[in-house]
């Protein structure tokens, strides 16, 4: 995808600064894939500090700088850590103008909070082997949990400056039904059910038992559910990851940059702006699962609608006359199964200029839209689905060109997508629309709006082009 990197506060919000030399890593949502072989996930001070909500205790700013410097921290003379001009809580701001390339902070390895620096890093790795998840990210948040209670962890002053965990806005703590009633139709509720059913499964299988077996390590204040969950939403905000060499003949020698994380400008700042990090390409229902806030209409540029592929499976299935038409469906269904090109809990994406599942969404409007002597002579021919992948595309601004049976089976699916939301197009204009209003809906409200919407308006031109 061509399109600028999303953008995100250093301490937790919109970016001109990105990280170097490490290369920037999408994450899927936890804890269904997490960091995985050959990555390490930690924490790294002011790149993860800054709250969000709630204020530090006393002068935890003070203490924590002073922290930084015993520990080698590199902070430009040219920055500051300050809630003057930022946009929420703690933040970085430029005392002088920043070109492109000069350094903003460098973070030695030996102060990132990880599984391999933390006061108990010699269990985890005899422990390993039984620590292993679907997540990944076990390891590290038994480190965090520990270091949470030691009352002389390295990092306590660094904790200090932690979002108040109380207080995030991940929509996993919300009320259930109060997501169902803000999301539904956005996706987030099921990712969110998925994540809450796999934290809970990871938390009693592995951790709990774990913290149980070496009581003495962490107190009985840090065994508990609701804590690992919020501190599953902190990894999911504030850590990141880096590759790792896996094999020793594919080692090289670090170079002395390799000995820090830096983190340079990638645009002028001008003094007195506040400086941010990239969160990576993302759509406003992965920034609200992930961070707990979306981006205000039209600024994501990066936005994108679902169509479930099950949802296309049922609109053709509509259009069906008798169950030998019925059958004949569903074993393209299948066949298009076993090309690898839908799946039961799959989806086809659709941004604002482009189908981001451009080839599978134009395969599977092909081959549901053939009649039977064309799908026998497409199924039967050798090396079906390799020769005419081109052919296939599909573009957005080429869609009034497609055949009326493509185009009708594309519209009745986003018609049926659209019924999932439990409001519809014209209701978010108006709340958006009328500014009074709007400054009454709650954060969450808001924050949901600008998903839906963004969704939705996606969704509708989509359907225009099918007319």
């Amino acid at each position: 995808m061509a399109a600028p990197a999303k953008r995100a506060r250093v301490g937790g919000c919109p970016s001109v600064a990105a990280p170097c030399p490490a290369p920037r890593v999408a994450r899927a949502p936890l804890p269904a894939s997490g960091p995985g072989r050959g990555h390490v996930t930690s924490f790294s001070p002011l790149a993860a500090a800054g709250p969000s909500g709630g204020e530090p205790r006393g002068d935890a700013v003070a203490g924590f700088l002073r922290w930084c410097a015993g520990v080698g921290l590199e902070l430009s003379p040219k920055v500051a850590v300050t809630r003057q001009g930022t946009v929420a809580g703690y933040g970085m701001v430029a005392l002088e103008s920043v070109q492109p390339g000069e350094l903003l902070f460098a973070v030695p390895r030996s102060a990132l909070l990880s599984p391999h620096t933390c006061s108990i890093s010699g269990l985890l790795e005899r422990e390993r082997g039984a620590l292993q998840s679907l997540s990944g990210w076990v390891p590290l948040l038994l480190a965090l949990l520990h270091e949470l209670q030691a009352p002389a962890s390295p990092w306590s002053p660094y904790i200090a400056l932690w979002p108040e965990l109380g207080r995030l806005e991940h929509p996993m703590f919300w009320p259930e039904e109060e997501r169902l009633r803000l999301l539904k139709g956005t996706g987030v509720p099921e990712a969110v059910e998925k994540d809450l059913v796999n934290i809970r499964s990871e938390y009693y299988s592995i951790v709990l038992p774990f913290m149980e077996a070496h009581s003495d390590l962490f107190s009985p204040a840090v065994r508990s559910l609701e804590l690992y969950r919020q501190l599953v939403a902190l990894v999911m905000a504030y850590s990141f990851q880096e590759p790792l060499e896996e094999d020793d003949d594919e080692k090289e020698p670090n170079s002395p940059l390799m000995d820090s994380l830096r983190m340079v400008a990638t645009q002028p700042i001008p003094k007195g702006h506040e400086i941010f990090n990239t969160y990576g390409q993302m759509a406003n229902w992965q920034l609200i699962h992930m961070y707990g806030f979306a981006e205000p209409y039209p600024d994501n540029t990066n936005d994108t609608a679902d169509i479930q592929m099950v949802t296309v499976r049922d609109a053709a299935l509509q259009g069906t006359k008798d169950e030998t038409e019925r059958l004949l469906l569903c074993e393209r269904w299948d066949f298009l199964c076993k090309l690898d090109m839908v799946g039961e809990e799959g989806a086809f994406v659709i941004g604002r200029e482009e189908v981001l599942t451009e080839e599978e969404l134009a395969t599977t409007l092909k081959v549901l839209c053939m009649s039977p002597e064309e799908f026998r002579a497409y199924e039967e021919r050798p090396g079906w689905g390799e020769e005419e992948r081109e052919e296939d595309g599909l573009a957005i601004i080429n869609i009034p060109k497609l055949q009326e049976s493509w185009r009708q089976l594309l519209r009745d699916s986003i018609l049926l997508t659209l019924q999932t939301y439990a409001t519809d197009l014209k209701t978010e204009q108006d709340l958006l629309g009328n500014k009074e209003v709007y400054a009454q809906l709650s954060w969450r409200e808001q924050q949901a709006l600008q998903v839906r919407y963004g969704q939705k308006m996606i969704l509708h031109h989509l359907l225009e082009l099918t007319s």
